[in-house]
């Protein structure tokens, strides 16, 4: 009386083809065995305690560091520092490496008047500090004209551009040795810079 008549056999749904014995069925490929480990390895990758997470950054603190490091000898503008980044900058940074500063001079002179210093004659010692006091003379008087020079050349190409601690930037780069500079440089001195630095 109750069974069930052949009439009420299980069928499939003539609108989605999907028969009620598969209706329970996941319905996507079981991925392949390259997919597995693909997502195996991601799952790995990812830190689950606080030794791990530590590893990792200290990981990716050691990779930018190092990445930092070639942009330094490179100028590669995507891994230097915020205060090396953007075409100002790099502008100021050719702007002061392509032209002769009295700073170049100063260890020869001082190696000199320091000789002269201890040589033991006083005539040659008083000489010895004219020429220091002297190289100390003409560096801030080309400093001086560096930074008038590089405020024009700023306000003629960047004239958006706010011109508070580009002057300091600047000196303090021209302050140093050319071969102790950081960022490298990467313009000769003399060279004809480009019109356009964006």
């Amino acid at each position: 009386m109750f069974r069930r008549s052949k009439s009420e056999a299980p069928s499939s749904d003539p609108g989605t083809g999907v028969d009620d014995a598969s209706a329970g069925k996941k319905g996507r490929p079981t991925p392949s065995r390259k997919e597995a480990e693909a997502a195996a390895r991601a799952r790995a990758k990812v830190p689950r305690t606080r030794k791990e997470l530590a590893a990792a950054q200290r990981l990716q603190r050691s990779e930018s560091s190092s990445k930092m490091r070639q942009a330094m000898k490179t100028g590669d503008e995507k891994y230097l520092p915020a205060r090396d980044r953007g075409p100002v900058k790099k502008f100021i940074r050719d702007f002061v490496d392509s032209r002769f500063s009295f700073v170049e001079l100063m260890i020869p002179v001082l190696l000199v008047t320091t000789v002269m210093a201890w040589s033991g004659n006083s005539t040659l010692a008083s000489y010895g500090n004219a020429i220091l006091f002297g190289m100390l003379l003409l560096i801030i008087v080309d400093t001086l004209r560096l930074r008038s020079r590089l405020r024009k050349e700023i306000a003629r190409r960047f004239p958006e551009a706010p011109l508070k601690g580009m002057t300091y930037y600047a000196v303090m780069r021209s302050l140093q040795m050319k071969f102790m500079r950081l960022p490298k440089s990467q313009v000769r001195i003399g060279q004809r810079l480009p019109e356009h630095y964006r």
